[in-house]
């Protein structure tokens, strides 16, 4: 079939000031990566998956995000360096230059929505310069039937224009690219940049706002599935910890991988209808969920194909952060609605690369509200330009790119309802052992699944804390024994070969932690802040 045969305008855009755009509404996957082949913009892959190249920017850019300050926001929102304040009037002049810029040219209208549990249902309207960015809208969010396309109302509006080059001079923006929240007119702006990750972070921050302000819920930049017997469990972790791998369990129905909201009437509901996962080194026998979701209808960027056309998934020479987005459904075993009851245990996912955390401990409710705001990772060698050994990396709430408020209102709503049901949290290193990177090795995934597995069943000893040693640096509890996983790997120090290396490398992480929570100290009361390490390196 022919793409133009689906091209019919169907939505009038003046509102917006888009009069004479040749617009492109509610297109068909298949249609939009016909078009996007049809461009030079994309490849096919040997699986028939669409595979662009966003350009310059292959991953979102923190420093380039920007939230109107104006009354809705002027006393609530957390000013810093990313949460930076843009003046109401270079909103407006910007949005007229990109209406301006759009005159004449092909536009893709997505209307969708976020969040699974009905009543926090927020209506999108996405408009691109580009079909893929189409696609991705549509792989990402909640897709609406067309009984409810009829009388479709947007509440919030994404305008996506990658072409589009700011002038930092003129438009407020730090240099040519941006990202814009704007919560009286409730539309984001994107510009100067293809990477689509943007867009599903954009209504992610909005939320993030929204959600705690006005409707009582935690917003969380996590995971989550759910067992056989109701049993939720919640996955925490930046990029390359394993949150969305983990989740995905053929044993348990996948809520989603990326963004949640946990309300009062005790439910988690996934705020997306997609999954948005790295391809690096990705392979069917170590996620074959994931692996297996890469076919017609998912979105591949910033990979290199073989002669073949297949993907070469262990080539970063153009990103690390390789990725694909595709329906939730791609995945078999998904729960549907994506909603779950409260959750009974959660994960903090970190990949320690100085090889010292235990690969799994249990926390109390002041250590999990510390290690929440705290959202430790590391950083690698050869990651960012000039990192040559391995660097704390610390992300409030395990998303601080997006969480407009202060971490400590994250943190303390965390805190209550842990206390209030009863939910055991627990630290889960998925990163290296016996040495930091470079020296030591990272933990096998099989190892770090069967941890996993033991907690979900029960088996590790959950009341009895006999069966736990207290981490002599981090105070956690860690388990002696845990079915599938040798002992020694239970005690990081066990494998290393030297204590005085070993402790010398904890104590520096340890003084990290303390060194990045200060900025939190005065926010944060005693119970919390006792929940961190408590001894400096000597």
């Amino acid at each position: 079939m022919s793409s133009e045969t689906s091209i019919k305008p169907s939505i009038n855009l003046s509102a917006y000031g888009i009069n004479q755009s040749k617009i492109h509404y509610q297109l068909s996957p298949s249609a939009l990566q016909a078009l996007t082949l049809e461009s030079g913009e994309g490849k096919l892959t040997a699986s028939s998956t669409l595979a662009v190249n966003t350009g310059e920017f292959t991953g979102r850019s923190p420093m380039d995000r920007f939230i109107v300050k104006d009354t809705i926001t002027k006393e609530h929102v957390w000013w810093s360096t990313i949460n930076k304040p843009f003046d109401t009037k270079k909103f407006d002049q910007l949005y007229d230059k990109m209406i301006t810029y759009l005159h004449k040219k092909n536009v893709f209208v997505r209307d969708c929505y976020a969040c699974a549990a009905p009543e926090y249902r927020m209506n999108i309207r996405v408009i691109n310069e580009k079909p893929w960015s189409n696609m991705f809208a549509y792989n990402m969010f909640l897709r609406p039937t067309s009984k409810e396309l009829a009388d479709f109302t947007p509440e919030w509006t994404i305008i996506n224009i990658p072409t589009f080059m700011a002038d930092a001079a003129t438009d407020g923006t730090r240099q040519h690219n941006f990202a814009i929240l704007n919560f009286t007119k409730k539309m984001i702006l994107i510009g100067g940049t293809g990477y689509t990750g943007e867009i599903k972070k954009g209504i992610f921050s909005a939320l993030n706002f929204i959600l705690p302000m006005y409707k009582k819920t935690l917003p969380m930049h996590c995971s989550a599935n759910v067992g056989k017997e109701g049993d939720t469990a919640i996955f925490f972790g930046l990029s390359g910890t394993g949150k969305t791998t983990l989740s995905a369990d053929p044993n348990r129905k996948l809520i989603g991988d990326d963004e949640h909201g946990w309300t009062n009437e005790q439910t988690v509901f996934n705020f997306e209808g997609g999954c948005y996962a790295k391809v690096i080194n990705l392979s069917a026998e170590n996620e074959p969920e994931i692996f297996g979701a890469i076919k017609e209808g998912a979105l591949l960027e910033n990979v290199i194909l073989n002669t073949d056309n297949t993907v070469a998934f262990e080539n970063t020479s153009i990103t690390q952060n390789t990725r694909v987005s595709y329906p939730i459904d791609f995945i078999q075993n998904i729960q549907q609605p994506s909603i779950g009851k409260n959750p009974k245990n959660i994960f903090f996912l970190t990949a320690d690369a100085f090889g010292v955390m235990p690969p799994i401990s249990k926390l109390t409710p002041n250590q999990a509200a510390y290690h929440f705001i705290s959202g430790y990772t590391a950083k690698v060698a050869g990651t960012e330009a000039g990192v040559k050994e391995p660097i704390p990396s610390f992300s409030a709430c395990f998303g601080a790119p997006f969480m407009p408020l202060h971490p400590t209102k994250y943190a303390e709503m965390l805190s209550q309802k842990m206390k209030e049901d009863k939910v055991n949290v627990w630290l889960v290193n998925t990163g290296w052992t016996g040495g930091a990177y470079g020296v030591g090795k990272r933990i096998k995934l099989r190892y770090t699944r069967a941890m996993i597995n033991a907690v979900l069943q029960g088996k590790l000893g959950l009341y009895n804390y006999d069966d736990y040693h207290i981490h002599s640096v981090f105070g956690t509890a860690q388990p002696r024994t845990c079915p599938g996983v040798p002992t020694a790997v239970l005690s990081p120090r066990a494998t290393w070969d030297n204590d005085e290396a070993y402790y010398k490398a904890a104590f520096k992480l340890t003084n990290a932690f303390r060194e990045n929570f200060k900025k939190y100290e005065s926010y944060a009361n005693e119970e919390i802040r006792r929940g961190g390490p408590q001894r400096y390196a000597h």
